[in-house]
């Protein structure tokens, strides 16, 4: 009677003992005498010690730093380049039995990418294309990851550092460029101000009085300010003078 009290408890106890639980996000990859037998959905499992074994693989997606490296550009320029990816696992089988560690292979496996894929790039479409050269580190590490049962869904650059002197040499660059088009809309101003000027000319000398008009309003903007002196164009002056000219005229003959 003791016996099969002992006996009932071992296996109340190896049964219990036997129970596994899995996440939402898990999946179990079930061994029998180290032969892949399938995989368990979340919930409670089963697993029969010793003849059964199972590793727990996560779904979610994993956050993964590319360390800094030092990589030469298409144009000789040395950087350092860090970026990030992120990746999850698709399929659990493939996981765990095509690869020893997904985690580190994928690391390893970035790093490679990122400095053969940047090194093909000049600096100056390094800074300008950095979306389609993330798209195309992304494709790459993917390639290689399908066949463990990963996926990579994004990879991105998030720090380049340039050289002290490669930094002061475009900040001199970008100096340059702003003056360039300061000069250029200047000078677009000074010809359009010059063509506004022309067609000006061109109407006072098919009408003489609109000079006078303008010369009197130059005038009477001058007086604003309350100059001691004033100085009068000759052409003015030799207006005035036709006109006292004029008004004698008329009064000798009335």
């Amino acid at each position: 009677m003791d016996w099969t009290l002992y006996v009932g408890i071992a296996i109340v106890v190896y049964l219990l003992s036997s129970i596994r639980i899995l996440r939402q996000y898990e999946r179990g990859v079930v061994f029998l005498l180290g032969k892949f037998t399938g995989v368990r959905q979340p919930g409670l499992t089963m697993i029969f010690v010793p003849f059964q074994s199972m590793e727990r693989v996560s779904l979610r997606t994993v956050t993964m730093q590319i360390a800094s490296q030092k990589i030469i550009t298409r144009d000789n320029v040395s950087i350092d380049i860090a970026a990030v990816a992120y990746y999850k696992v698709t399929d659990p089988e493939k996981s765990v039995i095509q690869i020893e560690n997904v985690e580190n292979a994928t690391n390893q496996i970035s790093q490679t990418t990122v400095r053969n894929i940047v090194g093909q790039f000049s600096l100056d479409e390094l800074l300008s294309q950095t979306p389609k050269i993330n798209e195309q580190i992304k494709t790459m590490i993917d390639a290689h990851t399908e066949p463990w049962g990963a996926q990579v869904t994004a990879v991105e650059i998030k720090d380049i550092a340039l050289p002290d002197n490669m930094q002061r040499a475009m900040a001199k660059e970008a100096e340059a460029e702003r003056e360039r088009r300061a000069k250029i809309v200047a000078a677009e101003g000074e010809f359009q101000a010059a063509q506004r000027l022309g067609e000006a000319a061109d109407v006072m000398q098919a009408h003489p009085v609109a000079l006078q008009l303008r010369t009197l309003q130059t005038m009477a903007e001058i007086s604003v300010e309350k100059n001691s002196t004033i100085i009068f164009p000759a052409q003015f002056m030799t207006t005035v003078h036709e006109a006292i000219k004029m008004i004698k005229a008329d009064s000798a003959v009335k």
